[in-house]
C-alpha cells in the first residue's frame, strides 16, 4: 500500500481530471464544483507533514481552481443554468413547492436570481407538485380513513411547511383521487 504523505501534490492537471471524473457522475453547479477540489486539496494539505514546505504548492493549487471552473463553464462541462433548470423540474415532480425548491437551488450554489427564475411555475404545476405531497404523505384523497377537524389542520399544516400556500394546499386536499392522478400524470410529462 503506499504511502499517503508520498501521493502527488495537487496541481491545474490533477485537479481537472478531478473535476471531470466528478462532473461525470454527479450534475454540479460551479460552487459546488469548487468546493469539491478544495476539499481534495485540503485532504492532500493535511497529509503533509511539513506545512510550510507544503504551502506555496497548496497556494498554486487553489490559484488553479478558479481558471479550472472557467475553462469547464467555456467548454460547456457545467452550467449553473442547466444544474438550476434541471434539480427544479426534478424536485417539482417530487412534491416540492417552487419556495422550496429556491431554497434548494440556493444551498446547491446557484445564484439566488437564477434560483427564482428556475423555480417560476405557474399556479397548475404548483398544484400539481403539492398532490405529488399529498399522495407520498397518504393525506387528503389518499387518506385511509376520514379525517377529523385535527387530522385536518394538521395536513394544511404539513402543506404549509412544505412552502405551499393555503389555497393550493386546500385545493390538493379536496381533489378527487381520480383527478389527483390525472394531475400527477400531466406533472411527469
Amino acid at each position: 500500500m503506499a504511502n499517503d504523505t508520498a501521493s502527488a501534490p495537487p496541481d491545474e492537471g490533477s485537479l481537472y481530471q478531478a473535476a471531470l471524473s466528478y462532473l461525470a457522475r454527479y450534475a454540479a453547479t460551479e460552487s459546488g464544483l469548487r468546493r469539491v477540489l478544495i476539499r481534495q486539496v485540503d485532504r492532500w494539505a493535511r497529509l503533509q507533514a511539513d506545512a510550510e514546505v507544503a504551502a506555496p504548492v497548496i497556494a498554486a493549487a487553489r490559484g488553479a481552481i478558479d481558471g479550472i471552473i472557467e475553462r469547464l463553464v467555456k467548454a460547456e462541462a457545467i452550467s449553473d443554468t442547466a444544474f438550476a433548470e434541471t434539480r427544479a423540474k426534478s424536485l417539482v415532480r417530487g412534491g416540492q413547492s417552487s419556495r422550496a425548491v429556491q431554497v434548494r437551488l440556493i444551498a446547491k450554489g446557484v445564484a439566488p436570481d437564477l434560483a427564482r427564475a428556475a423555480s417560476v411555475s405557474d399556479a397548475e404545476t404548483e398544484l400539481a407538485a403539492a398532490v405529488v405531497l399529498v399522495r407520498k404523505r397518504r393525506i387528503g384523497a389518499y387518506r385511509r380513513s376520514e379525517a377529523d377537524a385535527d387530522a385536518r389542520r394538521k395536513e394544511l399544516g404539513l402543506l404549509a411547511r412544505a412552502g405551499f400556500s393555503r389555497d393550493i394546499a386546500l385545493q390538493a386536499l379536496e381533489m378527487s383521487r381520480e383527478e389527483a392522478e390525472r394531475r400527477i400524470f400531466e406533472l411527469r410529462q
